[in-house]
């Protein structure tokens, strides 16, 4: 029987493996970092209408999941417009007035889950008919709360996603700063 013979790791294969290794496990799969975004709304953001919408509708950048949809449509006074249930067609999601709006001012609130699962909320504003004069900004507005599956996800979420990316390549860093000094201890053994 003949005995196969595996070539010694130098160095250079060893951190070059580490490296690649490293890499492979630090880059992220497109589809995880993935967030639905507002990327436009009937009516826009800060519009000012003549005559009033029969509906709002909001357009993101992926699919939308139907049962983690809600839209809020509230007036000048922070009292919700009678609506009906958010329809959620592939990235579209929109509500419809069951009767219609009179002049002022209005905030719609969404918070929506993609399909990946990550919740995004948001609100904006549009006037309808001549728009009050305003001494002093408007209201903070919440976006409405909800069920969704990744409960607590925001900003903090991607913050933290950070810092174990961070971590990650320093631990690949002491990886293959010990693949290296093994290699050399092992080369001087010789």
């Amino acid at each position: 029987m003949r005995r196969v013979r595996f070539p010694l790791a130098t160095p250079a294969r060893v951190i070059g493996a580490v490296l690649a290794a490293a890499l492979v496990a630090l880059t992220p799969a497109r589809p995880a970092w993935a967030h639905a975004q507002l990327i436009g709304s009937d009516p826009a953001d800060g519009a000012v209408l003549a005559t009033p919408p029969a509906r709002v509708t909001l357009e993101f950048n992926e699919s939308l999941n139907p049962t983690y949809t809600t839209i809020v449509v509230t007036d000048a006074g922070a009292e919700p417009v009678p609506s009906s249930e958010p329809e959620v067609s592939g990235p579209r999601g929109s509500v419809t007035f069951t009767q219609p709006l009179a002049d002022g001012t209005y905030t719609v609130a969404y918070r929506v889950v993609s399909r990946d699962g990550h919740p995004v909320q948001g609100a904006f504003t549009f006037t309808v008919g001549e728009p009050a004069p305003s001494s002093a900004t408007p209201p903070a507005t919440t976006a409405p709360s909800g069920p969704a599956r990744a409960e607590g996800e925001s900003s903090t979420g991607q913050a933290a996603g950070t810092v174990v990316l961070a971590a990650l390549g320093a631990l690949a860093l002491l990886v293959a700063g010990g693949a290296w000094l093994w290699a050399r201890r092992r080369a001087g053994q010789r």
